[in-house]
């Protein structure tokens, strides 16, 4: 806890915010990303039957 408000004071809270939020969503995109590569390459390969 000490740390969060370290980084706080630091750099303020929007920006801490964002960090944490950046972090915490990373596998989230990280996955949609993936999902969205395998929609394009099943719709890229449907088109060319």
């Amino acid at each position: 806890m000490t740390t969060w408000m370290a980084l706080i004071s630091n750099l303020g809270f929007p920006v801490v915010l964002v960090l944490y939020l950046l972090i915490r969503f990373e596998k989230r995109i990280m996955t949609l990303a993936e999902s969205i590569d395998k929609l394009r390459d099943a719709l890229g390969t449907k088109n060319t039957r």
